[in-house]
């Protein structure tokens, strides 16, 4: 029976842990034995004290009853030593001398990056996206980032319920490092009234204080503010000391020359604007660390199916993703050099309501 392999790489993303099921279920069925690499590409170059640490061969017992965990079960780990080329030949070497005729990578660009150097030292890949920013131009969904939002909206929807009760407004920060698509389909599911995002280029402090200034005159104290984690390194300088001249000492602490925050920002736009309460809430790692939802599920086990008989028919380089709402792959250099796209009319539409 021939060998696969497959392994999970870069943040982990609700639905890899089914998309490794879908794997090992279409292998069984094809008739192909799997092996499962441990913490990504660390797995291939040795990282671990032995070989029984980073290799596991997965039986379809051990992974049927996965697909529902959260997190990633083989592990996942980021490996900046895999972007050299004699680890990349120790990898590729560790998995001929395992017999592996073909491996699924379940990860983000960083994670296809290090599958099309294994191609290129002959081993055949294929690629499954998994990374709840979605960040990936090429495919409009990845592993991950429905489960995220869906998160994301719970937690808003239960925020504006207090800050309606209270009259208070909130900031409130998801995730997306480069990509603000969590946070905009956030507020779009949540009725939301500021958004701020990565791609909002040289924003202000002033200009939210203004925007949720704005609002409260209108009637509505207890506005939302989505932040995207990454968007603060996109915003013009602050004055922190300038701002610590006017604030209270009897107010909320804040400590000059911290980073901009979530809590940070709360405490300054509600000084600014002195007409409405500003709290602030962190999402965080229940982002990444829930249960898939049922769309992630579903693609999941679509792609892992699709990755099997792409390896059984001899292809490589190629990746998976969804298109007009189906599944679909396509060679990885392409997928890599399509930049993501960001709705700027359904942000714009948020912050002029």
């Amino acid at each position: 029976m021939p060998n696969i392999a497959v392994l999970t790489s870069g943040g982990d993303s609700p639905g890899m842990n089914a998309a490794v099921m879908s794997v090992a279920r279409a292998a069984n069925l094809m008739g192909m034995n799997l092996i499962g690499i441990k913490r990504g590409f660390n797995g291939l170059i040795g990282k671990s004290k032995s070989l029984e640490e980073d290799i596991v061969h997965l039986s379809l017992d051990q992974v049927l009853d996965i697909a529902d965990l959260p997190g990633t079960y083989l592990r996942t780990a980021r490996c900046l030593e895999f972007k050299e080329a004699a680890y990349q030949q120790k990898g590729a070497k560790l998995l001929r001398d395992l017999d592996v005729q073909g491996l699924v990578v379940i990860g983000g660009d960083g994670s296809f990056q290090g599958a099309q150097a294994l191609a290129r030292n002959g081993i055949p890949t294929i690629g499954i996206p998994g990374t709840i920013d979605n960040d990936l131009g090429y495919t409009e969904l990845s592993l991950g980032f429905d489960t995220a939002v869906n998160v994301c909206v719970d937690a808003v929807r239960a925020i504006r319920a207090t800050s309606r009760s209270h009259d208070r407004a909130a900031v409130i920060e998801v995730m997306g490092r480069n990509c603000g698509d969590i946070a905009l389909n956030t507020a779009l599911s949540t009725g939301s009234e500021i958004l701020i995002v990565p791609e909002m280029k040289d924003w202000s402090v002033d200009d939210i204080a203004n925007r949720l200034n704005a609002l409260v005159d209108r009637g509505n104290k207890r506005a939302s503010i989505i932040v995207a984690e990454g968007a603060y390194k996109t915003m013009t300088p602050f004055d922190v000391y300038g701002f610590m001249k006017d604030y209270p000492s009897s107010s909320h602490p804040v400590f000059p020359g911290s980073p901009m925050d979530a809590y940070f920002l709360s405490r300054v736009v509600e000084h600014k604007v002195q007409k409405t309460e500003v709290r602030s809430t962190v999402i965080g790692y229940t982002q990444r660390g829930s249960q898939p939802s049922a769309r992630d599920a579903a693609f999941a086990f679509e792609a892992g199916v699709v990755a099997v008989n792409l390896l059984k028919h001899g292809e490589s380089n190629r990746v998976i993703g969804v298109h007009n709402g189906k599944v679909f792959h396509m060679d990885i250099e392409s997928a890599l050099q399509i930049k993501p796209s960001f709705n700027r009319r359904m942000f714009n539409m948020v912050n002029a309501l």
